[in-house]
Parts: structure tokens; C-alpha cells; sequence
């Protein structure tokens, strides 16, 4: 893992909430989009929000993630 891969797996997020009819997803929903394992997720959801492109919700017992 490096900086270089971490925002290439900021970007498949990105474009996964990006493409989403209401610019937001379930955590499972990302997973599926991007195929990015958990750590690659995490790493990538730390960059978004970092860069205050993210908003992150607890919502019936799933993290939902939506574009700000």
C-alpha cells in the first residue's frame, strides 16, 4: 500500500458515488462497485473525507457513504 495506490482507490470510490442515482452508498454498495478489499476501502474512505468530498452516516445498521 502507498500514497500512489491509495488515491487511485479514491477515485474508484469517487466515481462509484459519483455514477450512484443519489450520490450515496451502503458500504456493502462500494464494496460491490469498486471490488476493493476492506483496508483498500478504509484507506481510500480516509482520503475522500480528508479532502471533505465525503459524508459518513450510520443509517439502520449500515454505514452509508454520500458525496457532499
Amino acid at each position: 500500500m502507498n500514497i500512489e495506490s491509495i488515491g487511485t482507490w479514491a477515485g474508484e470510490v469517487y466515481k462509484a458515488l459519483e455514477t450512484s442515482d443519489t450520490r450515496m452508498l451502503g458500504m456493502k454498495g462500494i464494496k460491490k462497485a469498486t471490488r476493493l478489499k476492506k483496508d483498500e476501502l478504509m484507506a481510500a474512505l480516509g482520503w475522500l473525507g480528508r479532502e471533505g468530498k465525503i459524508a459518513i452516516a450510520e443509517e439502520d445498521e449500515d454505514t452509508v457513504v454520500t458525496l457532499v
